[in-house]
């Protein structure tokens, strides 16, 4: 019981302290500027949609694939 006494103390120093270490942390990072924010999501976006077709169209092969596969099979 004493050990859990000891953290509850400890708790709000450790607390400040990582604010205070999260804050100077947070004044070093170099944060985008907007045209690099609208290109990259840009990016982003055509990305997933890039992937959606694909699997779209893996989709669809393995789909009539697998019909004509079952098909055959149960004739």
């Amino acid at each position: 019981m004493a050990g859990a006494l000891e953290g509850m103390k400890e708790w709000p120093r450790a607390t400040k302290n990582y604010i205070t270490e999260l804050q100077n942390e947070m004044r070093k990072v170099t944060w985008p500027n907007a045209k690099q924010v609208r290109s990259t999501t840009a990016v982003v976006i055509l990305t997933v949609f890039a992937f959606a077709a694909f699997f779209q169209i893996v989709d669809t092969i393995l789909n009539r694939t697998l019909l004509r596969v079952t098909d055959i099979l149960t004739r």
